[in-house]
């Protein structure tokens, strides 16, 4: 009688993996944000802190973390490159000098109207259509509400 290799002790392929499908996808996604972003002269990190900053001004720095589910430490180099190059302010706040309140200087807010552009061309690399990107980031949405609560 042959006995059937057991499932759970196999050498699991890359490809049949969940993690390297978002890992592969985020690089390729950076990679079209990189170079979009590179005519505004912005990271895709300084992008994300901006967008936080563009839906609400005037933010301390945890909660501008929070949003982008990154630490202060991971934050604070980066808001300081973003302040020598005049995207924003970091001031302590008078409440409470603990805390640094994190602003759009006026070059930072206008680049707004540029950076209203991207969706656009993200939306057409992706070969989508609107519906279905929007039913995959409230997939992925979900899964990182998921996998927040297993860490």
């Amino acid at each position: 009688m042959e006995t059937k290799p057991n499932p759970l002790h196999q050498v699991p392929r890359l490809d049949g993996q969940l993690c390297f499908a978002l890992y592969s996808t985020s690089l390729a996604m950076s990679k079209l944000y990189r170079k979009l972003l590179r005519q505004l002269g912005l990271t895709y990190s300084q992008y994300l802190v901006m967008m936080v900053l563009w839906e609400n001004n005037d933010l301390t720095v945890s909660e501008v973390g929070e949003r982008l589910f990154l630490d202060s430490a991971t934050l604070t180099p980066l808001l300081k490159r973003m302040e020598q190059a005049e995207l924003i302010t970091r001031v302590r706040a008078v409440s409470d000098e603990r805390q640094v309140i994190i602003s759009l200087t006026a070059k930072g807010d206008r680049m707004r109207a540029d950076a209203a552009l991207l969706p656009e061309a993200i939306l057409g690399a992706t070969r989508c259509n609107a519906d279905d990107v929007v039913s995959m980031k409230n997939q992925l949405n979900a899964l990182r509400a998921s996998l927040m609560q297993s860490v």
